[in-house]
């Protein structure tokens, strides 16, 4: 019985050994896995997308500044009107009565003129010839005076009375479309402090206008003559084209959020675009035609020091005097002794890359006393990382222009895909890295610049 509970021990001792040897054993000696991605050669754009809503270039809102009853209408929606044409009508009865008041009080302003004017007249005379008083005399003239002023003021009543019996005829100010009818016959409409609408008339819609809601974290990049594509709803296959042509000054604050109204011109040569269509619309901030592009957390990439320590000898001694200084920078940057900003940066981005692979086909130092963005990549060579520095043009993100000695199709490493278990692997992130916030604009060491 001993003999058999000893047996059954040793197997479990036995099995829980090689299970740890299958579990830990082997495993410790699994390399690094990596996740990488191509150097690619093509087109690189960095836009902002918003949302706009459609217009004529030019509205005008038709109103009335009498008050009346519409009589007639001569136009509906989508009439095609032209300037100076009769549109609609209002009741003339109270209208054409004012008027024929105003000329009875203009006749009865003449009659008194003539009066008093003949009563000056006559006083006049006996005044020279010394029969009357000069009292006398200074009142006919006076009452002569202030007969010619009533007279004015008559005749102006009755040019008012005249220009109001005018405005009951509703004139098209523009040539245009009608798109919108607020009245019917019949209908009453009051002219106060704030003239009713009755109807809105677009001048011309192959010209239109669309009005695009900016946030305030993009509004820097919009600037007046960029070009602009969108579609809407109604057309889903079709792309439309624009050119910015005002950034608003004044905020539109909406839930918090601070937006600009952008006013991009449309052409609508075959009036397919209507007015008040929602637009998802993007604006081409930079473009960057045929170059390299690399995966942008690429140039976010350090690898692990255990990976390093373990791999070093198998370098060449060229690349393992790169590595040393680049390690030696990353260690003063993270101490705080490499991170006194863009110069310094640069500096000992030259300092620790001496020698390294890839130096660009314009040289390392820039043009015009402009640094160039640097940046740092990885590219896989069998089991090896080849460290090769770039410089960084626009990105969208996604990928990010770099000119240096880079192929197109060459590994660069993004990542990792698993770790040693038991062996912690520390990665940090790449000092060289740059700031891959939002889109970069502009690119002084890449194409994207220009």
């Amino acid at each position: 019985m001993k003999k058999t509970y000893w047996i059954i021990l040793i197997a479990v001792v036995l099995a829980l050994l090689a299970g740890g040897y299958f579990l830990f054993g082997k495993k410790t000696e699994k390399a690094v896995e990596f996740r990488s991605g191509k150097v690619e050669k093509g087109d690189l754009q960095v836009n902002v997308t918003a949302t706009g809503i459609l217009s004529a270039d030019t509205t005008v809102a038709v109103g009335t500044q009498v008050s009346g009853i519409i009589t007639k209408i001569f136009v509906d929606f989508n009439s095609v009107v032209r300037k100076g044409q009769i549109i609609a009508v209002l009741d003339t009865t109270f209208l054409a009565a004012s008027v024929e008041d105003a000329r009875s009080s203009l006749f009865r302003a003449q009659v008194q003129t003539r009066l008093t004017k003949r009563n000056y007249e006559r006083n006049k005379t006996l005044f020279e010839e010394k029969v009357i008083a000069q009292a006398d005399y200074d009142q006919s003239l006076s009452d002569y005076e202030t007969a010619q002023a009533n007279e004015r003021s008559v005749k102006s009543s009755l040019d008012r009375a005249y220009i109001n019996l005018r405005y009951a005829t509703i004139i098209a100010p523009v040539s245009g479309v009608v798109i919108s009818r607020n009245v019917d016959i019949g209908q009453t409409v009051a002219s106060s402090f704030s003239t009713p609408t009755l109807f809105s008339i677009a001048n011309d819609l192959t010209k239109m206008q669309l009005q695009a809601s900016i946030d305030e974290a993009d509004i820097g990049k919009i600037k007046v003559g960029q070009e602009v594509s969108f579609r809407v709803d109604a057309y889903m296959d079709q792309t439309f084209n624009g050119t910015v042509r005002q950034v608003r000054l004044q905020p539109v604050t909406l839930q918090n959020v601070v937006n600009y109204i952008v006013v991009i011109d449309v052409p609508n040569p075959d009036k397919k675009l209507m007015p008040g269509m929602t637009a998802n619309l993007t604006v081409k901030i930079q473009e960057a035609l045929d170059v390299f592009k690399v995966p942008s957390s690429s140039l976010r990439f350090w690898p692990p020091q255990e990976y390093l320590d373990k791999h070093m000898k198998e370098y060449p001694d060229s690349i393992q005097k790169v590595i040393e200084k680049l390690l030696k920078f990353a260690a003063r940057k993270q101490s705080g002794q490499g991170s006194g900003g863009g110069g310094q940066m640069g500096s000992g981005m030259r300092d620790a890359g001496s020698g390294m692979q890839g130096q660009g086909h314009q040289g390392w130092g820039g043009q015009g006393g402009n640094r160039p963005r640097m940046g740092l990549v990885w590219v896989k060579q069998g089991e090896l990382l080849i460290p090769h520095r770039v410089r960084t043009g626009i990105s969208d993100n996604s990928s990010t222009e770099v000119d240096g000695n880079l192929k197109d199709g060459d590994e660069v490493v993004t990542g990792i895909v698993n770790t040693t278990p038991g062996q912690p692997t520390t990665q940090q992130q790449n000092p060289f890295a740059p700031t891959m916030g939002r889109p970069q604009q502009g690119g002084s060491g890449g194409r994207g610049g220009r």
